[in-house]
């Protein structure tokens, strides 16, 4: 996976890149994750890419020409070309997934009073990371990176992105780790039998019961099996 992210601060992106997983899978050959500092393909002086928006208004205004250029030496036959932005579609797990499989992504990071909107006939989509303002897109690159990256094979282990919350529609559910009891609160007895299929099957009532108490909104966005159907069913009435 190849990811080019458009910002007028790279150094922003640091410790991202060199930190836990994806440095692990930069370093081992799985994703190539780069930014390109937008002044450098400012032709003015100073390598100025801002300017006040036509007909007035507060602010400035991030201009087209350096987007442009930028642009047309990035991108390749393969590329997915995204910007982020509060009139994007919001991201959630499944545009992940669908990101995931894509060969090239171009993230553009606006800035100011947001990208002249001539640049909107350059990309693909818009996304937004949720209905609140930020100072620019450099954060939502960074968690749509991060988000599709754990999604590529190799980055991490398969099994662990599988069953993260929300991969599959319904929250993770609960896990524990050693000692088995600590001032009184203990570990479930069912994790301690050592029965596979009793485990699995308490862990999917798990999942079912924490999305339902903690984010039910998930549940109509989920394509129900028979089992979970039934599960959904019987916690509803405890």
């Amino acid at each position: 996976m190849k990811i080019d992210i458009i910002t007028i601060f790279p150094d922003f992106f640091d410790p991202f890149l060199n930190t836990s997983i994806i440095k692990r899978g930069i370093e081992d050959g799985f994703l190539n994750i780069k930014t390109h500092q937008l002044r450098d393909y400012s032709s003015l002086k100073h390598n100025r890419i801002d300017d006040t928006p036509y007909g007035g208004g507060a602010g400035m205004l991030m201009m087209f020409p350096p987007f442009y250029e930028a642009i047309k030496t990035l991108k390749s036959e393969d590329a997915h070309i995204i910007m982020t932005s509060p009139q994007g579609n919001v991201f959630d797990q499944k545009k992940a997934i669908e990101l995931s499989k894509k060969k090239h992504l171009i993230i553009l990071c606006g800035h100011y009073e947001g990208i002249d909107a001539r640049v909107e006939d350059l990309i693909d989509e818009e996304i937004s990371i949720g209905n609140y303002v930020l100072t620019g897109g450099e954060m939502p690159a960074m968690i749509i990176s991060d988000a599709v990256s754990r999604l590529i094979p190799g980055v991490i282990h398969e099994e662990s992105s599988e069953t993260d919350s929300l991969q599959q529609g319904w929250l993770k559910y609960p896990q524990y780790t050693k000692p088995e009891s600590y001032e009184g609160y203990r570990v479930p007895e069912i994790l301690l039998s050592g029965h596979h299929q009793n485990i699995e099957s308490w862990r999917k009532e798990q999942s079912v019961k924490r999305t339902l108490s903690k984010r039910p909104d998930l549940i109509k966005m989920i394509i129900l099996t028979e089992e979970e159907k039934k599960i959904l069913s019987k916690v509803s009435k405890e």
